[in-house]
């Protein structure tokens, strides 16, 4: 799991047990989804005054380098 959506999904109450299994007994899905909305606007807030044309593309971009997935 990459590192920001474990930390994101940890905020949601993701526990790890013993062994690394992932105890998703109090795991809130709705708070999770909002964390990552969040942090997508925050993402694309910092770039909101800059001079370059922006994109879907850019913004996909962006985000997926965020987070750190890979195409």
């Amino acid at each position: 799991m990459n590192e920001r959506i474990k930390e994101l999904a940890e905020q949601a109450g993701l526990e790890w047990g013993p062994g690394g299994y992932a105890d998703y007994s109090d795991f809130d899905h709705l708070l999770f989804a909002q964390l990552i909305v969040k942090e997508c606007a925050e993402v694309m807030q910092k770039w909101k005054d800059e001079p370059f044309p922006f994109d879907e593309d850019l913004a996909a971009t962006l985000i997926k380098e965020h987070f750190g997935v890979e195409e």
